[in-house]
């Protein structure tokens, strides 16, 4: 039986405006309907496997719970309080899985939650090749066959044959150009795709052998581990203090024991905008395309405009060749499919400017719902609000800003002051400054609604919740 663990973390920069810090790509639907995250556990359904452990930050808690129930595989879902990269991720997970099957040594196999895989059948016929490997005690990591001489990926450095893999000779940098073209040619390099697969007790030998500061950290950190709702929190305090490293640095560098078993089953980690060119469905033109997109004499484009939920707008395109064009509500990106890459450096000026693009689209999701800021001024802001069946939005109190609200469809229960009424399609209430509210969707329907605020300040955290469902009071 085997444990996946899926690292959920991790802000893909490089596809913004579409990926932002508090809704990065691993919850995108990017290469089918479901999302990444999604994906990723979708594609464990011809593998023997228990429940998966999802590893993700704080702010991602209920877009990972909401997205995981959906596909009804909820599993332990473990937050990390700040993140430590994948050592320390990787150890909290073995610790706790160990912790769940009390006298016996599962079997890890740990995945990124933002790989696309296109054959699914190779990829659980080569785990299950490897799966003696782990049971001898091998620290086993996958190793992409390269298809180009890429220089956006380490490699792996193939030695003596060892069953189903090769031990592990080295591994190397991202390479440049020349040096990649080498790695290709000689046949003996895999690109380093950061899965793994591996006994608990074994990780936790090694990484204590070779990093005991880590995993000290990692083991104090599970001392004092709470339960809150579907999430396991451990000791913030003792997690901090932990080193932030990776597993290969950590762990696969030093050890004895490193085998990479090939992997070739159309693996891409839509590191970038040119990489789910690669992936998408191309017309005659070689251009990929979503949402209203007209072309006139276009070629090898990526056009990523909004869907028809999203008030989808048309987008056209004259005299182009490998442009990237990214529609989203807020934000509009252009960029040459060569220079891709660079678009995290409009995310860092974005940061620097203190603008809010970098980390949260005009639609935000909450775990009742979400809302989508559709206009504001310098004295009022007008949102438009979803409440999913039984969602309800904390008992709240705002000091600088009045809301009016206005059904648009669904029924509401609200809670203003004293009172609490039912209002339906058409009807309103309007909450003075000061004034204890709350808002709950009794139906068996989305709530949507129309808030208008106005007032001084209409900051985000202008607010102080009394009560609240999703354990946010501190938040």
């Amino acid at each position: 039986m085997i444990t996946p663990v899926i690292m959920a973390g991790g802000s893909g920069t490089r596809l913004w405006p579409l990926s932002r810090l508090l809704y990065p790509k691993q919850f995108l639907s990017l290469v089918s309907d479901n999302s990444m995250l999604q994906e990723t556990v979708a594609r464990l359904g011809s593998l023997d496997v228990t429940e998966p452990v999802t590893i993700c930050n704080e702010e991602h808690r209920f877009i990972v719970a909401e997205q995981l129930r959906t596909i009804g595989d909820l599993g332990t879902i473990v937050l990390e309080p700040a993140g430590r990269n994948t050592a320390p991720a990787i150890a909290l997970a073995a610790n706790i899985v160990a912790n769940l099957n009390a006298g016996k040594d599962p079997v890890l196999l740990v995945l990124a939650a933002d790989h696309a895989i296109e054959d699914e059948a190779e990829f659980t016929q080569v785990i299950e090749q490897a799966l003696p490997l782990a049971e001898q005690g091998k620290l086993v990591t996958f190793g992409i066959v390269p298809k180009s001489a890429h220089t956006g990926y380490g490699y792996i450095k193939r030695g003596d044959m060892v069953d189903a893999g090769y031990l592990v000779d080295q591994f190397v940098e991202k390479p440049d150009g020349d040096t990649a073209q080498q790695y290709l040619d000689s046949g003996e390099y895999y690109w380093n795709s950061g899965m793994f697969l591996f006994k608990a007790s074994r990780y936790l030998e090694e990484l204590t052998a070779l990093r005991p500061d880590i995993a000290a950290a990692c083991e104090a950190s599970l001392n004092n581990v709470t339960k809150d709702l579907d999430f396991v929190r451990v000791d913030k305090e003792e997690f901090l203090k932990c080193p932030d490293e990776s597993i290969d640095y950590a762990v696969m560098e030093s050890t004895k024991d490193a085998v990479v078993v090939p992997l070739d089953a159309g693996w891409n980690d839509i590191g970038s905008w040119s990489a789910l060119w690669e992936v998408d469905k191309k017309c005659a033109d070689g251009n990929a395309v979503k949402g209203d997109v007209i072309l006139h004499d276009t070629k090898n484009c990526l056009v990523h405009g909004l869907s028809e939920n999203e008030g989808q707008r048309l987008v056209a395109t004259v005299g182009l060749e490998d442009i990237v064009i990214v529609d989203t509500k807020d934000a509009v990106m252009v960029a040459h499919k060569d220079k891709v890459q660079e678009v995290k450096q409009i995310v860092e000026t974005l940061k620097a400017q203190g603008r809010s693009e970098f980390k949260l689209h005009r639609e935000v999701y909450r775990p009742w719902g979400k809302y989508d800021s559709i206009d504001s001024g310098g004295r009022y802001q007008v949102k438009h609000i979803t409440v999913k069946p039984g969602g309800k939005l904390s008992v709240q109190m705002h000091h600088h800003r009045a809301e009016h609200w206005i059904v648009v469809s669904g029924t509401a229960q609200v809670t203003n002051g004293d009172k609490t009424i039912l209002l339906t399609e058409n009807e309103s209430t309007y909450i003075p400054v000061g004034v204890v509210h709350a808002l709950e969707n009794p139906g068996k329907l989305p709530l949507e609604l129309i808030e208008v605020q106005s007032g001084s300040y209409l900051g985000e955290d202008d607010i102080v919740r009394f009560e609240d469902r999703y354990g946010r009071i501190d938040d």
